[in-house]
């Protein structure tokens, strides 16, 4: 991508030293300009895929973009119309109609920000950073092959105009960054467009552009339980999936940034967005992570004065200058977006020095986030399956770390024969390591005192207490006696809580 207009640390997300500063000032609107450009024919093809018109996508945008200008935690992140809930409401547009779409995204947006109030944010940090990693390759992938259908079956012409595109959007900020790459290409490869008449895919060919304002107006279903029925899981759904996308997002950008967001804010933000484009007509979304890559990455913008002017440029373009932007070819925009995908890989993390050095079981939850991303067309399934394949990994992990050591001497009665015999468990005791704890004991040739030592162990579940209970009794089926010495505070307090009050398991 561009190199970013160099922005002073102190100044970054200032939007008074923004408004104070000419060169700052002007970073933040051609980001903006070109963020809005970017977001029309993606917001057309959204509609589609939600199965409305393509007005509900573009205002949509706008009111997300404005709203979260202002509500956001992350700043210079860009919210708007996305295919992710576009693929969440589209059974309820083609099932039910418009009406119940919006009352779906009003539901929505207050589930948002009940659960940030609530706290959800703050489950970001069980996110590993495989997860991550795989997250942002996915995302590249996803950015790309949905270029590809305006790179099959169009006029040859095309082929080089993205060449071109590319070609400048690489080579320009080499010569200067006054004005973003992106919008230069954009703009010559329009002009090149209409002065030779090229005949070739433009923006006006993805969709009719409104030519009015959006209005503040009501969904008309009934407030009966039925309802509430009918659109809470789709409801629940767009809330779940803009949530983690968003979040996911504000994570990345800060790490680009090097600053911290507020991540609570961003949730509710989201909700307070989605509520607000419901009573305008749109038809939800979340954070964009291709545009805000455009934006913070491509064009160097770093306010919350990008994201506003993104959703107002969008409403003067589609409103005000239809006409000129239906001419707009889609070469123009596949080329930014490529230059996008291209620098939100990681190629780090997919170097072959790097996958030697990585451990198998992070790349492998690397590769399940994409896989299932990639298969499934959604960042929101990916994550989870990326989660999960973590949690799983990580428990065999930790589940080899427990051992269980008889001692090396044992107590003898009078008669010099073996009494009592000493068992150690060293090691972290929850699910997954203690269900083979069981097995661990020598039941029937162990003397008629056991003495299980848990110095170095420490009890996590009510899975280890059960199986300490199983051990016991196994012992004393057997006429023997346990005792079991060692316990921590914590382990004790959980094991005499619990101990006696759980089905046998074993």
């Amino acid at each position: 991508m561009g190199t970013p207009v160099p922005i002073a640390k102190n100044a970054e997300g200032s939007v008074l030293r923004a408004l104070r500063t000419p060169k700052l000032l002007r970073t933040e609107i051609l980001a903006g300009l070109v963020v809005a450009l970017a977001l029309i024919p993606e917001a057309i093809s959204f509609s589609i895929i939600a199965g409305v018109d393509p007005r509900v996508g573009l205002f949509a945008s706008f009111t997300m973009a404005v709203t979260i200008a202002f509500t956001g935690g992350r700043r210079a992140m860009i919210s708007a119309a996305t295919g992710s809930v576009a693929l969440v409401v589209a059974p309820v547009a083609r099932e039910y109609g418009l009406d119940y779409l919006i009352a779906t995204v009003i539901l929505a947006g207050v589930i948002q920000v009940a659960l940030s109030v609530l706290g959800v944010a703050r489950l970001m940090r069980f996110i590993p950073r495989s997860v991550m990693v795989g997250f942002v390759n996915a995302l590249a992938i996803l950015i790309f092959t949905a270029q590809l259908p305006h790179l099959l079956g169009v006029p040859w012409l095309v082929y080089p105009m993205v060449v071109v595109g590319l070609l400048v959007i690489v080579l320009l900020p080499k010569l200067t960054t006054v004005v973003p790459a992106p919008l230069v290409a954009i703009v010559l490869l329009t002009a090149a467009t209409v002065a030779f008449a090229l005949n070739v895919p433009n923006v006006g060919d993805e969709g009719a552009l409104p030519s009015s304002l959006p209005t503040l107006l009501i969904p008309h279903v009934p407030f009966s339980l039925h309802t509430l029925a009918t659109i809470a899981p789709y409801a629940l759904a767009v809330a779940s999936v803009g949530l983690l996308e968003s979040l996911m997002t504000a994570k990345l950008v800060d790490d680009i940034t090097d600053s911290h967001s507020d991540k609570t804010r961003e949730g509710w933000g989201q909700g307070v967005a989605n509520i607000v484009t419901g009573f305008f007509g749109g038809m939800g979304g979340c954070a964009m992570i291709g545009q805000t890559m455009i934006n913070v990455k491509a064009s160097g913008a770093r306010t919350r004065i990008s994201t506003f002017l993104a959703g107002v440029f969008l409403l003067v373009l589609v409103v005000g200058l239809g006409d000129v932007v239906a001419l707009i070819p889609m070469a123009a925009l596949v080329a930014v977006m490529i230059m996008v995908s291209v620098g939100t890989m990681d190629w780090h993390s997919i170097s072959p020095k790097t996958l030697r050095r990585m451990p198998i079981a992070e790349t492998t939850v690397m590769v399940v986030t994409v896989a299932v991303t990639v298969a499934t067309n959604d960042l929101a399934y990916g994550v989870i399956a990326g989660v999960l394949t973590a949690m799983v990994l990580f428990a065999h992990r930790v589940a080899h770390f427990t051992e269980v050591i008889p001692a090396g001497q044992a107590d003898t009665d009078r008669d010099g024969a073996i009494d009592t015999r000493v068992y150690r468990v060293r090691g972290e005791l929850f699910f997954a390591s203690s269900n083979d704890l069981v097995y661990q004991f020598d039941y029937t040739n162990d003397p008629e005192h056991v003495i299980i030592d848990m110095s170095e162990a420490h009890i996590w579940d009510a899975s280890t207490v059960a199986t300490l209970d199983a051990i016991t009794s196994k012992y004393e089926s057997k006429g023997k006696t346990v005792q079991i010495i060692g316990l921590n505070d914590a382990s004790e307090e959980r094991r005499e809580r619990l101990s006696g009050h759980l089905a046998a398991a074993h």
